[in-house]
């Protein structure tokens, strides 16, 4: 019966240590980087959440907007006085927020660049102009040691917060609740602010100026930057700090999530950006840069990822993204939600996650060297093998498999020059790899006490003989060579370690003998002095 009949069981053999994962392979999908100089150090990258994902470039005086097809300028916003800081696109792509050295606060319309709106109470630079989840709402924050929350409609702050004793220059709105704010400062500290309570409700001791934070959707995992360290700390917990990283040389300078808030990239002024996994925050990836990195940003698909450096130099690498990935993520983005329509209809046409599919059975296809060994023809299941120029493992395990049937003989009979050109050729190409040799020797042997008596008929099989011998004569005085070698070494280590021995059994001698020297009585050259009688 065809159940009772196992395939070919391929040999696994074990695989070398090499630094290629498949975590390192996804990363290096992110190539062709282009480069584009800018005026001044790029301070900001931010990428736009609504599609085709075009970028805000601030650097010097002035926020560029980038198309991410063409990676081209699409719109300049250069009305600022003094250099500019921050620029961030507001999540419907329409309105691009940024403030400036002279701690003026402006909204630009991206299609017109007019200017919307001003806030202009802060005195000093504003390294912090963002958008709130709440989209009539800017978050700032300034040198001026206060974070603030703005009213778009009337240009006033409705809420101030002080409380840091040093610079801000970090901050962001939690995702999930528009009622808490993030800041770092130069005062080492990480403070949580809610507006209800017009207060800080939290401050976590980061150790060092904090450059930037940030925090996952929950809002319940905070992470800070600043000096070469990354900290993570537990808001659910009262602010513990859960891990400390220290992978960078210099300073982080920026950091940001992928898409799915699985993996965290950060920049440095050690020319790096590095990639961790966040289940246990262990470095998977880096990628070197010719400058200091300044600010590093990944767009929300995961397929660009921009880096701006201190000399000025804007990277830009890109990611070809396969069709299967697009539908995936169509997929899940068009996933219906329970109650709706959608929802009701799902799985007419295709099954959706969570429906239980009933498989058929399918016939399983033999491979032709199987069929043949099946029916114990065992010279034709070489041949197929040989024949499909299948990896040289699989036809290392039919050999085998042949050896374990005792029909390794019955193989190799029968044949003439055309039929054993392929063997010969295999041997010839893979007799010499130290996985295989051992037993592709044996079967060289069958070979030549079977066939000798007819060298010299073919002058085909008579050079592929030849060649098989110049390869083994090769290998021999290769490892000749090797042994050589390895003789040499032994040797060498065992002359020195003699001598180390030698050297320390000396100076424990030396050392014995002035101490025993320094502790013995001293005696004296002169005689004793004659008693005196009396």
């Amino acid at each position: 019966m065809s159940s009772d009949f196992k395939s070919l069981t391929v040999k696994k053999y074990p695989r070398l240590p090499g630094r290629k994962t498949a975590e390192s392979r996804y990363w290096r999908k992110f190539k062709s980087p282009i480069v584009v100089k800018e005026f001044a150090a790029v301070s900001s990258i931010h990428f736009s959440e609504t599609s085709p994902y075009d970028f805000a470039v601030t650097a010097s005086t002035r926020v560029q907007i980038y198309s991410s097809k063409t990676h081209q300028v699409k719109k300049t916003i250069s009305r600022f006085k003094d250099v500019a800081y921050s620029g961030t696109i507001r999540n419907d792509g329409r309105l691009v927020v940024a403030g400036d050295a002279t701690g003026l606060i402006q909204i630009f319309d991206v299609g017109s660049r007019a200017i919307l709106r001003t806030f202009r109470d802060h005195r000093h630079p504003v390294h912090v102009a963002k958008f709130s989840s709440d989209k009539t709402q800017i978050l700032s924050a300034s040198d001026d040691k206060t974070v603030r929350i703005w009213d778009m409609p009337s240009e006033t702050p409705m809420t101030i917060f002080t409380g840091h004793e040093d610079y801000i220059r970090a901050g962001m709105v939690s995702h999930d609740n528009p009622h808490l704010i993030l800041s770092g400062s130069y005062d080492q500290t990480v403070k949580l602010w809610d507006m209800r309570t017009q207060g800080c409700v939290m401050t976590m001791n980061h150790g060092a100026p904090v450059e930037c934070v940030d925090m996952f959707p929950d809002g319940g995992v905070v992470v800070s930057a600043g000096g070469p360290h990354l900290k993570v700390f537990d808001l659910l917990a009262g602010g513990r700090p859960m891990h400390s990283l220290s992978n960078h040389q210099k300073t982080v300078t920026s950091m940001c999530f992928d898409h799915s808030y699985s993996r965290l990239l950060t920049g440095s002024l050690d020319h790096h950006v590095k990639v961790y996994n966040v289940q246990d925050y262990s470095v998977v990836h880096s990628v070197k840069y010719p400058a200091p990195v300044m600010s590093v940003a990944l767009s929300p698909d995961d397929t660009h990822l921009v880096a701006g450096m201190a000399g000025g130099l804007l990277s830009i690498r890109q990611r070809v993204v396969k069709s299967a990935e697009v539908q995936t993520r169509r997929a899940q983005e068009e996933q219906a939600s329970g109650g709706t329509y959608k929802f009701f209809v799902r799985g007419q046409k295709t099954a959706a996650e969570g429906d239980f599919i009933v498989e058929s059975q399918k016939k399983r296809r033999l491979r032709e060297y199987d069929r043949y060994l099946k029916v114990f023809q065992y010279g034709n299941a070489l041949d197929a093998c040989l024949r499909t120029n299948q990896p040289a493992v699989t036809t290392v395990s039919l050999i085998q498999e042949l050896i374990h049937r005792d029909g390794l003989r019955q193989a190799l009979s029968g044949r003439d020059d055309i039929s054993l050109e392929p063997l010969a050729q295999f041997l010839v190409r893979n007799i010499n790899n130290p996985r295989y040799t051992a037993l592709l020797v044996d079967v060289t042997t069958v070979m030549i006490n079977m066939y000798t008596a007819v060298l010299g008929q073919s002058p085909l099989i008579d050079e592929l003989f030849m060649r098989l011998r110049a390869k083994v004569k090769q290998e021999i005085a290769f490892q000749k060579q090797l042994f050589s070698v390895i003789g040499s070494m032994e040797m060498l280590f065992a002359k020195s370690t003699s001598t180390s021995v030698g050297v320390a059994f000396h100076n424990e001698l030396s050392s014995t003998s002035s101490s025993s020297s320094s502790i013995a009585p001293k005696t004296s050259t002169e005689s004793p002095a004659a008693p005196t009688i009396e």
